[in-house]
């Protein structure tokens, strides 16, 4: 059964933005009530409906290429049929822009009132040479016409009116132009291709009514009674505008008042209105002519050269004009034409983020030359996981499982704690790592074995190897820095061997040392490690001394602490007491005074140093203590100064904190090198990096600085966990997150401002699809009183943006589940997720397993119900409406909505079975059925365009069941009036009007036969 209308009050109760049509002849296509229910179930369809057509019954049609914007217009007003003509906007001022309403590319069909002589032979070849005439007259594209039909039709660019009015002489062709209308060539007038729109049949008229076509209705009509408008001239010039004519004469053009006029008006009026001069329309003064040989005019807006002479008028000036011969991103005809960036999105455009990094915008990079127009979009993807890429840039699987997921299992595998946050259903488990400082050894080691693996991948570049040995460093500084003595059985703290004055000797080494040492023990691990941190940069400036003395190299060698390949090398020299003097490099403090006093006996007493070698001066310098003094000259790194300081300037049981704290004051007075990151101390980078005084300092400093910090609050941590510490991406947090973790575990510090470091791990995760362990991490992200919600905030957010990921591997949604994450929050990503695809079925699922029963209700009864009722699954209906039942009361509109299914079926079991239960008598049943037609038509009226037609016919045939069961329940032992009432609520039901009249007769005829008993 078909709901759909055309014509007639087909707009009355529909939404006020929809287009207006209320005069019975004139249809479209698609309809009214069609665009409603489009409207219903997409939003926005009637702003771009595909091929619109206007028509008017017997006299043509309009039909708009393309998408048209058909809102807020009132038809009737807009386009007007009269005899062989039409005219769009007959009112100027109300005329939109070309290319906006109906203003715009179309196909014109008029049926045309002429003779059968006219159809035949020589009289078609004139009227089709005719009607081609007129047509390029119009500035139109004559298509075709067809005989058979009388229908002419023609291509227009827009619209001011176009047909034939009356003209005697063939030869009497006046340049008359219509308004703002230019000759299109075929290639760009050809009719876009579409799918032609579904059928919808006619229901506006009485041949309608009847079933019959009204077009072949009109056509048989013109075909039987066409000898009166054979009397009327088809010799037409065009009219184009109102300024020409009249209201009246537009009156008198309908064929209702032609006749009228034709007898009443006399031959001196209709010779004067004949040749009255015709004043033109206005034809475009400024437009763009792309296909215009012409170049010698300024500017991209070329003159029509049909308006030249013309007045121009001022108009407000819109946008900015650039040079023609400027590159544009447009193609085609108009691929002159420079168009602002945001004329060309139809709206303001500014820099936008997309999903995983996408960067849309439309100018230019900072830094980069200003080279491109604001027509042009650019879309940039910000590389979040450059770490898991290869030489060629390419992500790989191998890498993605060693940088990012190895890392997160191991965190995964250590001791946790969690904590509860919101309440039941819909409570989440936040997690924090569990370690001491007696378990982080093993913790370091387990993530150094991590980077060692990373490391055996082959053909990664330089810069890659050197930011992973630097990782190295920093896990094994960590383990030095913060860790205690270990328990029996387990291997005791690495000592420096080369340490002799404050070392220990391993073989006698217990687990219990005494606390007064453990700083000593400490000291002496740190030395091992600076030592180890900076050995290749000492092979590095050895390997380049090309072939200088000894003294060079032994210098070298004595900046990373390598005093007995020093000492070797000295006695191999022959300079057995350099080599003793270095052997005691770095001990006792009276070695290093009588050192210096020594230099300062030779500068009293005047001793010309130039007969030293140089190199020999700084040895004895530097082993006086004096490292400034040793190194002036000399460019060196600042792991390689610290160790300097440490190990020949302060006493060698000086504590580490003070070690630190001596160094910090020595960069603070520009005394010492700059602790520069590892990528710009040491390189090669594939991007030039510089760094300014102030910038941030390499991470290995900053835990430094942790350590021997007293205070109790560290106010560098924010400084000391960003990218650019220990990487030159900004963007790579996959390591840095874990050095935060496991240190803030131990207790060395406690914060709750360090969620970037989240956030940005987070969107690396993302950013490769790894949304279970990016829910990992936005587990562990630190609990805060003032924002207790963000965890579960960004929880439901990967959910919800990356639905269509996890949903789709069944290892990331088990590992989501197994992480605590409330089921109802995935459900309700998934309902929303379906929805959007459309599979409202499983949308609907998903919304009830998230408890969402307001919702439920919706999707049920908008877009499932009907579906599941006209498929007779009527199993499904009652399960998905019994489980919304025990929640009804927290559903609006439930008995005009999923109630009504419930008691249909209700009461359809009753009236099916034959014994009498609940309903005990006719009366009941009819009452029950009243009440329930009742209901169906209050639902249609409370959902209205909510629900499509199929819902509608739905009721219809759910209220024909009941009213065959109600037929045909016996009437024996029911008064007349019980009856009577029976057929009162068959005719009150919403079904359709055959069978409402097969219930009527039924009623006439129980009723007869109850008057004749009665007579009897």
């Amino acid at each position: 059964m078909s709901l759909a209308f055309e014509g007639g009050s087909q707009d009355a109760g529909l939404p006020v933005f929809l287009p207006r049509l209320r005069s019975p002849d004139y249809y479209t296509r698609p309809s009214v009530s069609e665009i409603a229910f489009r409207e219903s179930a997409e939003e926005g369809y009637c702003c771009r409906v595909p091929d619109f057509v206007i028509g008017r019954v017997g006299y043509g049609k309009v039909k708009f290429f393309g998408t048209t914007d058909v809102s807020w217009l009132d038809l009737e007003k807009i386009v007007k049929f009269g005899r062989h003509s039409v005219v769009v906007y007959e009112d100027e001022g109300d005329k939109p822009p070309v290319g906006h309403g109906l203003n715009k590319a179309a196909q014109v069909s008029l049926f045309l009132k002429v003779g059968l002589g006219d159809l035949q032979g020589a009289g078609l070849d004139a009227l089709v040479g005719k009607l081609k005439r007129v047509s390029e007259q119009q500035g139109a594209r004559f298509v075709s016409f067809d005989p058979i039909k009388r229908e002419w039709k023609f291509v227009v660019r827009h619209f001011s009116r176009f047909g034939l009015i009356d003209d005697d002489d063939d030869a009497e062709e006046e340049d008359v132009l219509m308004d703002e209308t230019q000759l299109l060539s075929d290639a760009n007038m050809e009719e876009p291709q579409a799918n032609p729109p579904a059928a919808f049949s006619l229901s506006h008229s009485l041949p309608a009514h009847l079933g019959l076509d009204p077009l072949k209705m009109q056509e048989m009509r013109m075909l039987m009674f066409s000898g009166e408008d054979e009397r009327e001239d088809l010799e037409a010039s065009i009219a184009v505008d109102k300024g020409c004519w009249g209201k009246d004469n537009l009156l008198s053009d309908s064929p209702s008042s032609r006749a009228r006029t034709s007898i009443h008006r006399s031959p001196s009026q209709a010779s004067a209105q004949k040749m009255s001069p015709m004043r033109k329309a206005p034809v475009a003064l400024l437009e763009y002519d792309a296909n215009s040989s012409d170049r010698q005019l300024s500017g991209n807006i070329l003159m029509n050269r049909q308006a030249r002479g013309f007045p121009v008028r001022i108009t407000k000036a819109e946008g900015f004009k650039l040079d023609a011969k400027q590159g544009t991103p447009l193609t085609g005809s108009y691929s002159a034409n420079i168009v602002d960036a945001a004329l060309l999105m139809g709206r303001s455009f500014r820099v936008g983020w997309g999903p995983n990094g996408i960067l849309v915008h439309s100018g230019t990079p900072v830094g980069k030359p200003r080279n491109g127009l604001s027509s042009m979009i650019h879309f940039e993807k910000v590389t979040l996981d450059a770490a898991a890429r290869d030489e060629n840039g390419k992500v790989k699987e191998d890498l993605v499982d060693l940088f990012f997921v190895s890392p997160l299992k191991l965190h995964m595998s250590l001791d946790h704690e969690f904590k509860q946050i919101g309440s039941e259903p819909c409570d989440i488990r936040i997690q924090k790592i569990v370690a001491d400082r007696f378990t982080l050894p093993e913790i370091c080691r387990g993530f150094i074995e991590i980077v060692e693996r990373q490391l055996d991948v082959p053909s990664l570049s330089a810069s890659s190897r050197v930011i992973l040995m630097h990782q190295v460093t920093v896990w094994e500084l960590i383990r030095v820095l913060f860790s205690d003595r270990v328990v029996d059985g387990q291997s005791p703290p690495l000592i420096d061997p080369e340490e002799d004055d404050m070392a220990l000797d391993k073989k006698d080494m217990s687990s219990d040392v005494d606390l007064a040492a453990s700083h000593l023990i400490r000291r002496a691990n740190f030395s091992y490690w600076l030592q180890e941190s900076v050995r290749h940069r000492v092979q590095e400036d050895v390997s380049g001394l090309n072939g200088s003395n000894f003294l060079s190299h032994l210098l070298l060698l004595l900046t990373g602490r390598q005093l007995e390949t020093a000492v070797e090398l000295a006695a191999s020299s022959g300079d057995v007491r350099l080599a003793i003097l270095l052997s005691q490099a770095g001990g006792s403090m009276v070695n290093r005074s009588d050192v210096a006093r020594q230099l300062d006996l030779w500068r009293i007493n005047g001793l010309d140093f130039n007969f030293i070698e140089n190199e020999r001066l700084k040895l004895y310098e530097l082993l006086s203590g004096h490292v400034q003094g040793a190194f002036h000259d000399t460019k060196i790194d600042w792991k390689r100064y610290l160790g300097l300081v440490m190990w020949y300037h302060l006493p060698p049981d000086t504590s580490l904190s003070f070690i630190v704290h001596n160094y910090e004051q020595l960069v603070s007075e520009g005394k010492a090198p700059f602790p520069v990151p590892v990528y710009i101390d040491e390189g090669p980078l594939e991007k030039t990096m510089s760094w300014n005084v102030g910038d941030r300092f390499d991470i290995t400093y900053y835990l430094m600085l942790l350590h021997a910090n007293d205070e109790g609050h560290f106010g560098d941590l924010k400084t000391m966990f960003s990218a650019f510490s220990s990487t030159p991406d900004p963007l790579d947090y996959h390591m840095i997150w874990h050095y935060r973790a496991v240190l803030e575990a131990i207790g060395t510090f406690t914060s709750s401002d360090l969620h970037l470091l989240d956030l940005s791990l987070v969107s690396q995760l993302l950013s490769l699809g790894l949304c279970h362990w990016a829910i990992y991490v936005a587990l562990h992200m630190s609990h805060s009183e003032d924002f207790p919600h963000v965890q579960a905030s960004l929880v439901r957010e990967i959910l919800f943006r990356y639905c269509e990921t996890w949903n789709t591997q069944a290892v990331q949604k088990q590992f989501i589940v197994d992480l605590g994450v409330p089921s109802a929050w995935m459900d309700e990503a998934l309902a929303i997720y379906f929805e959007y695809q459309g599979d409202l079925p499983a949308a609907l699922d998903h919304f009830l397993d998230c408890r969402n029963w307001q919702k439920s209700h919706t999707v049920f009864m908008t877009s499932v119900a009907h579906s599941l009722f006209l498929s007779s699954k009527h199993a499904e209906i009652w399960r998905l409406a019994g489980i919304m039942e025990v929640h009804k009361a927290e559903i609006a509109d439930w008995d005009l909505g999923a109630g009504i299914y419930i008691d249909f079926y209700t009461i359809k079991s009753f009236l099916q079975e034959n014994t009498i239960s609940e309903l005990e008598s006719l009366e009941e049943k009819d009452h029950a059925c009243r009440s329930l037609f009742g209901r169906l038509k209050e639902s249609l009226s409370a959902w209205g365009s909510r629900i499509p037609v199929d819902a509608r016919a739905a009721y219809s045939k759910m209220a024909e069941e009941l009213c065959r069961l109600l037929v045909s329940l016996p009437a024996e032992g029911s008064s007349p009036s019980v009856q009577m009432s029976c057929f009162e609520t068959l005719l009150g039901a919403p079904t359709p009007e055959d069978l409402r009249s097969r219930h009527l007769q039924d009623a006439l005829s129980v009723f007869t036969f109850i008057l004749s008993e009665m007579a009897t």
